[in-house]
């Protein structure tokens, strides 16, 4: 009898996970081949600017969904999180750096400026702040350091991070868009998912 679950997961056990570090470089590969041939629209940074800000908020997502899907479904994608973090975070910073260097044109004054005054990228850059020690401890050589109860707490910064960008992204696009909507509706059910785990780890 075909058991779907089971099925997943017996291909994902034999998909190595760097392999995802080269699929998570096509997207970019292909907005830089459209930057160049002048296919982003009237104004290709923000196009671009915006297309790294939503994959990157897709990965994030990508990477909350995973211990619902093996708590809830029994779907074990846990070999892929570390990439999947890893890859949110270098598209969060390609998102900054295109803001910083195309956008702002490296204009600090003007920077600092919106970062205070525009709330969207107040949290916006929250989020990225949260995601650095995230980013500097996915390897298995701090997991040892820290050990693994204080790693676990530490990487508890991603569900702020995630947060801060369905934030970032409802605020940015001003009204009230479908889509932010949806994002930031996907991550507060994936974050409500924890609550019960996170209430008997407490009762512990």
């Amino acid at each position: 009898m075909f058991d779907p679950i089971q099925t997943i997961n017996q291909t994902a056990r034999k998909i190595p996970a760097w392999s995802l570090y080269f699929l998570g470089l096509v997207p970019v590969s292909f907005l830089v081949f459209q930057l160049f041939a002048g296919n982003l629209g009237v104004d290709p940074v923000k196009r671009l600017e915006h297309e790294l800000g939503e994959i990157a908020l897709q990965l994030l997502i990508a990477g909350l969904a995973i211990t619902p899907l093996r708590t809830k479904l029994g779907i074990n994608l846990i070999k892929f999180r570390r990439a999947i973090g890893l890859l949110a975070f270098a598209y969060v910073a390609m998102h900054l750096a295109v803001w910083l260097f195309l956008d702002m044109q490296l204009l600090l004054t003007q920077i600092l400026k919106d970062i205070v005054k525009r709330w969207y990228i107040t949290i916006g850059m929250l989020g990225f702040a949260l995601m650095i020690p995230l980013a500097i401890t996915s390897n298995n050589l701090s997991l040892r350091k820290l050990g693994g109860a204080r790693w676990r707490n530490l990487h508890k910064l991603t569900y702020g991070a995630a947060l801060a960008g369905g934030l970032h992204y409802v605020i940015l696009v001003k009204g009230w868009q479908v889509e932010p909507m949806i994002y930031l509706g996907i991550i507060i059910v994936l974050l409500g998912l924890r609550l019960p785990q996170l209430r008997r780890l407490k009762l512990a």
